[in-house]
């Protein structure tokens, strides 16, 4: 297979794991927090909004550096055909992280735009330019047109390799990283997701 076939078919399978992991954050499951419940939790503690969401990115980056943590997801979530567990679970932190930060901004975490802006979280540093793709497309198919973006976007950084054959490499932020997760891609998906929910409406009520 050429390596843009291989492009090709990761992006459909990052797709589909994307919106797979979106809708398991939004309702949550057996054992783990849905986005709605980590974000109360966060909310509940002392100190301003800003301070809370800091301390839920700390916290997410913490669990996510514990490949333990990641692998015990694997064992009670059911994950879609072809994906690597790990993969899988990588996507799934990240995305629940992302929704969680969106929801403690006040954002409806199930309409079709901020769906769109969680997606975009995941590129990290390249979220400014889908951002400009928001800001000129509208309608219902908005989140599905971002998320083959965000897709692609993803599949181009794993090369020649197939995603089913990763192991344990986890395509994010401009490159494949090895080893079970990677802190510091954690760290920016959140930074970015602060950004664009968190600090971005603040200054738009000043």
């Amino acid at each position: 297979m050429t390596k843009r076939q291989n492009t090709q078919v990761n992006k459909g399978i990052i797709a589909k794991t994307l919106d797979w992991a979106y809708s398991k954050a939004v309702s949550g499951f057996t054992g783990v927090d849905s986005a709605y419940d980590l974000g109360n939790s966060y909310l509940a503690q002392k100190g301003s909004l800003e301070d809370q969401v800091d301390s839920l990115i700390k916290w997410q980056v913490a669990k996510a550096a514990t490949s333990g943590f990641v692998t015990g997801l694997g064992g009670v979530m059911i994950m879609p055909l072809t994906v690597p567990t790990n993969i899988a679970s990588v996507i799934y932190v990240q995305i629940r992280m992302i929704a969680a930060i969106a929801y403690m901004g006040g954002h409806d975490i199930r309409e079709d735009r901020v769906k769109s802006l969680i997606y975009i979280c995941m590129v990290g540093n390249g979220a400014k330019e889908l951002l400009k793709d928001m800001s000129v497309k509208a309608g219902e198919r908005l989140a599905a047109k971002i998320a083959e973006k965000v897709s692609a976007n993803i599949a181009s950084k794993t090369g020649q390799k197939s995603v089913t054959s990763l192991g344990k490499a986890v395509p994010v932020l401009g490159g494949v990283v090895g080893g079970s997760y990677d802190a510091i891609t954690t760290r920016v998906v959140g930074k970015v997701a602060k950004k664009i929910f968190i600090d971005k409406q603040a200054s738009e009520k000043d």
